[in-house]
């Protein structure tokens, strides 16, 4: 598995990458479980389910240590967790900005070619 790009460093103490995004969580799910199962790696600062319609089926899990994160991603991800494989990647707050941009500007083109062409 690749490093995640915000933990390409020389010093990997001074990595901020202690934040991962997990998905194809199971609706039914417990915040509580996801402490049992992500606890085994390390000491976990944070654990934040999506609630959500669009969310569902996710969660942020936050370790103390980077390490943690990195040993939880590598062996958690295809894990398989109440039936289902999870997808466990680190954190990038800068892609989902971008994504986001990317899709404002895909937006506002087709707006345009949309009044270009008289399509509603």
């Amino acid at each position: 598995m690749l490093p995640s790009l915000c933990c390409v460093m020389t010093d990997m103490a001074d990595c901020s990458c202690r934040a991962l995004f997990v998905k194809n969580l199971s609706y039914n799910v417990t915040p509580e479980e996801l402490f049992d199962l992500f606890g085994k790696f390390g000491p976990i600062r944070q654990v934040r389910q999506g609630i959500a319609s669009g969310t569902k089926g996710t969660a942020f899990v936050v370790y103390e240590d980077v390490m943690d994160a990195k040993q939880a991603c590598d062996k958690l991800n295809g894990f398989n967790f109440q039936n289902r494989y999870l997808i466990v990647l680190y954190h990038q707050p800068e892609k989902m900005l971008k994504s986001k941009e990317d899709l404002e500007a895909r937006r506002a083109s087709l707006a345009q070619l949309k009044q270009q062409h008289g399509i509603e």
